[in-house]
């Protein structure tokens, strides 16, 4: 009950938000919903008489509408994106004081809540329910350990990401991935994502190699994630940095050290997402001789930063999410 007032009483200080009703449970938010029709829901993993996630399953069918996922540091959030919220942020600890608290209502909740209320739920769905054949026999055999793809994602990004991993064989070249995502939160998608498909996937770790097969998910936090090539393979440098485009671990940090690294020998995916990380790292890359991809607008959970890439001329190839795990080998083919 505190966290609600409290949420209540901060939100309603931004303003560009209105908190038109509050729930207990999910058989009140039920009820809340019909009779105010909100344009976000903001929902707790855990509640009483039902979880979240499984109040997810029921309300999307019949009410679709923007979610924000308010959970506690673990891999349940993962459950709730695939039954179609837009994003989460990550619930003050326990022994949180007042102060604390109010702190994470007034600076990290409302840009997720803005952002969500101009995400496609529709596309939400669709992705959902397109199915991907593994692209494994597009593949040829014995790609040269020269070769690279660079991945960049934000708001939707965790099942867009996961929607191109699972056209992938074992066979692709080495895979680095920035995602962004609170601390904590990377390690768990990436040993789901690594249970869930063939490929090896990891939260990277300072110096690990960039090999064939295996997926390197930038870890959330402080620190910047890139790409260099020493001694004829590639590895994964992080340290602390500022953030850039307002993120750490930032995109256009990875994609501008992987034009530099790699150069022509390197595919770039710009993915979902809010704003423009990545953008203008994906033109260096372009520039440098790499092949470059963006996801179309009607894939896309939010068309912002595939959309500034293609404004400033960075994307070679536009492509629907299911495809573009197929464009990727037929660009690999070529190299």
């Amino acid at each position: 009950m505190l966290f609600r007032e409290l949420l209540v009483k901060n939100l309603n200080e931004d303003p560009g938000i209105e908190v038109v009703a509050t729930a207990k449970d999910p058989f009140e938010a039920r009820d809340m919903i019909l009779e105010y029709k909100p344009d976000v829901m903001t929902l707790d993993v855990e509640l009483p008489k039902m979880s979240g996630i499984e109040f997810l399953r029921k309300l999307m069918p019949q009410y679709p509408m923007p979610v924000v996922m308010i959970s506690s540091r673990s891999d349940k959030v993962f459950d709730a994106m695939n039954a179609g919220a837009v994003d989460f942020v990550e619930k003050p600890p326990a022994g949180s004081n007042r102060m604390q608290i109010e702190e994470f209502i007034r600076n990290e909740l409302p840009v997720k809540i803005k952002i969500a209320s101009i995400a496609k739920i529709s596309t939400i769905k669709k992705n959902a329910r397109d199915s991907i054949k593994n692209q494994e026999t597009q593949s040829k055999s014995g790609y040269s350990r020269d070769l690279i793809v660079a991945i960049g994602a934000s708001t939707g990004g965790t099942e867009a990401i996961a929607n191109v991993l699972k056209g992938y064989g074992t066979d692709i070249p080495g895979i680095v991935v920035v995602q962004h995502m609170p601390a904590g939160f990377t390690d768990m998608y990436a040993k789901r994502l690594n249970d869930q498909y063939c490929l090896t996937v990891k939260e990277a770790k300072n110096g690990d190699v960039v090999r064939p097969g295996q997926v390197l998910i930038a870890p959330g936090g402080d620190l910047q994630m890139e790409v260099i090539k020493t001694n004829q393979e590639y590895q994964v440098v992080l340290k602390k940095g500022p953030k850039v485009n307002g993120h750490c671990p930032s995109v256009e940090v990875l994609f501008n050290s992987v034009a530099k690294a790699a150069g022509k020998h390197a595919v770039g995916i710009i993915l979902t997402g809010m704003g423009g990380d990545g953008a203008k790292g994906l033109l260096s890359m372009r520039q440098a001789g790499a092949h470059t991809i963006g996801q179309d607008e009607s894939t896309c959970v939010v068309y912002g930063m595939p959309r500034v890439a293609y404004e400033l001329g960075a994307v070679e190839y536009q492509e629907k999410l299911p495809d573009i795990a197929k464009r990727t080998y037929q660009l690999l083919n070529k190299m």
